[in-house]
C-alpha cells in the first residue's frame, strides 16, 4: 500500500513562497503526478508524467525538490487561496517480479490560506492638558492585526501601558481588513515620557510594525531660569532677539510678525508662535506689561504707536518656556520730517539745495541791509527822546487808599497811623469848642 502525507491547512505569506506537502510512504515509482485548485471546477495547475512531460500549467508553479510531488507556488497571490488537491498515480506490483505492475491512484485534499501583513499604520492624537487621546489604525490586513500600547521612559526602557480606557472595530476591506484601536491616557505630575508607541503585531506573518509619538518640551536658545510675577516657579526666558534660527532642533519655539517686527507708526501687527515638533501641542499665553493674557497662536495688536515688548508663554505638560517679543516703530508719524534722520532726530530738508552761487550772494547781501536799516532805527529813536531817557523819573507820592488796602502782616506801620488819626479826631470832637 501506499500513504500520501500530507497538511490539512498549508500557510503563506502573499508574495512569497507556498508550500503545500503531498509525500509518499514509502516512496514508489511514479507514473503520474497530478495538481489541482478546486474551485467551480478542477482546475489544473500541475501535471508530471515521468516519461515524457513535465508541465506546469500556472507558471509560478513547480514541483518541489524536497521529495518530487509536493508544490512549491513562487510570489504568491493573494487568490492563490483555497483548496488543492494532490494525486498520485504510481506502479505496485505487490512485491512480485512476475506479476505485471498494477497503477494504483491515491489522492489527498488540502487548503492553502495566504496572509497579508499590515500595508499600513497611522496614528493621530488629540491633547487636552495631560490628556491624551491616541488613535491607532492598521489597514490591509489578513487575518486581523493585534494592536498594543507602549511608553519609552527617557532612559530607554520600554513597558506596555496597562488597563487603559480602550476601543477596538474591526472593518472588513475586501478580502482584507482594517483595525483601530483609540485609547485615553492620562500623562501622570512630572511623568517623564519619551515616546508613546503603537504596536501592530501580525503574528501569522511574523510582522511587527511600530508607530511612535515622541514627546518634546519646548524649547528657545540661550536661556535663562528667571523669576516671573506670573509664575509660581522660576521659568526659562529669553528674547527672539537671541534666537539665531539656524538651529534645526526640534521644539523650539518660532515667533513670525505681519507685516513685521519694525512696523511704521500707527500700523496694526499680528504675532504668530509656533514650535514644530513639539508634543504634546502646547498652549500659548500672550501678554504686554502687567495685563491679563490672552490664550491662542497669535496676538493681534491694533494700530501700534511706540516702541513695545510682548511676552508670550509655550507650555506642555514636559515643560515651558518664555520669550520676549519686542516690536519697534521705524518712522515718526510728522510725515514732513525726513525718516533717515540720524540719531532718531527728525531734520529739516535741506532747502539751498540746488540754489546757484548768484542767490546765495544775494540772499547774504540782503540780510545785511536789514540788520543795517534796523540799527539805525534803534539808534535815531534813542537820540531823539533822551530826556527822557536818560532822566531820573520823579517818585509819585505813595497813596492808600484805606477801603480797598487789605490786612497784611507787613502793614504794621501803617496800621499806626491810621490808629493815631482816628484817636485825635475822636479828641477834638471832644472838646468843647
Amino acid at each position: 500500500t501506499v500513504d500520501l502525507k500530507y497538511d490539512d491547512v498549508s500557510y503563506a505569506t502573499v508574495h512569497q513562497s507556498a508550500f503545500l506537502r503531498c509525500g509518499m510512504m514509502p516512496v514508489q515509482p511514479i507514473k503520474e503526478l497530478w495538481w489541482f485548485k478546486i474551485g467551480a471546477s478542477e482546475e489544473r495547475v500541475y501535471y508530471y508524467d515521468p516519461t515524457s512531460v513535465d508541465a506546469a500549467l500556472m507558471k509560478r508553479a513547480k514541483r518541489s525538490s524536497r521529495d518530487n510531488t509536493s508544490l512549491e507556488i513562487h510570489h504568491t497571490h493573494l487568490s492563490d487561496e483555497g483548496e488543492y488537491k494532490c494525486r498520485i498515480v504510481v506502479w505496485d506490483n505487490t512485491g512480485n517480479s512476475t506479476e505485471p505492475s498494477v497503477p494504483i491512484s491515491k489522492e489527498a485534499r488540502m487548503m492553502l490560506k495566504v496572509n497579508v501583513p499590515p500595508q499600513k499604520v497611522e496614528i493621530t492624537h488629540l491633547t487636552s492638558g495631560r490628556n491624551l487621546s491616541l488613535r491607532c489604525k492598521s489597514e490591509g490586513a489578513k487575518p486581523p492585526a493585534d494592536i498594543l500600547w507602549t511608553k519609552t521612559s527617557p532612559d530607554g526602557v520600554e513597558t506596555e501601558i496597562p488597563d487603559l480606557t480602550k476601543t477596538r472595530e474591526i472593518e472588513p476591506a475586501g478580502e482584507l481588513y482594517d483595525t483601530a484601536e483609540q485609547i485615553f491616557y492620562q500623562l501622570e505630575e512630572n511623568e517623564m515620557i519619551a515616546k508613546i508607541s503603537c504596536v501592530v503585531r501580525h503574528h501569522n506573518t511574523n510582522t511587527t510594525i511600530y508607530k511612535n509619538i515622541t514627546f518634546v518640551s519646548p524649547a528657545i536658545q540661550n536661556a535663562l531660569k528667571v523669576t516671573m510675577q506670573r509664575f509660581a516657579e522660576p521659568v526659562l526666558y529669553s528674547s527672539i532677539e537671541n534666537q539665531d534660527g539656524q538651529d534645526n532642533k526640534a521644539g523650539l519655539v518660532k515667533i513670525s510678525a505681519d507685516p513685521g517686527f519694525k512696523v511704521p507708526y500707527n500700523t496694526s501687527v499680528t504675532l504668530k508662535a509656533s514650535a514644530p515638533g513639539v508634543y504634546p501641542e502646547p498652549r500659548y499665553l500672550w501678554w504686554v506689561g502687567d495685563q491679563t493674557g490672552i490664550a491662542g497662536r497669535e496676538l493681534h495688536i491694533d494700530n501700534l504707536e511706540e516702541d513695545k515688548s510682548y511676552y508670550v508663554l509655550a507650555e506642555n505638560p514636559l515643560g515651558r518656556v518664555v520669550l520676549e517679543v519686542p516690536v519697534h516703530i521705524t518712522t515718526s508719524d510728522y510725515s514732513q520730517w525726513n525718516d533717515s534722520s540720524r540719531d532718531g532726530d527728525a531734520m529739516v530738508n535741506d532747502t539751498t539745495e540746488g540754489l546757484d552761487t548768484g542767490a546765495i550772494i544775494g540772499i547774504v547781501i540782503g540780510a545785511l541791509i536789514a540788520v543795517f536799516f534796523i540799527g539805525f532805527a534803534v539808534w535815531y529813536w534813542t537820540i531823539r527822546d533822551g530826556t527822557h531817557v536818560f532822566s531820573p523819573k520823579k517818585e509819585k507820592p505813595h497813596t492808600i487808599d484805606e477801603e480797598t488796602v487789605p490786612f497784611r502782616s507787613t502793614d504794621k506801620p501803617l496800621l499806626r497811623t491810621i490808629s493815631t488819626q482816628t484817636l485825635e479826631g475822636r479828641r477834638s470832637r471832644r472838646e468843647p469848642s
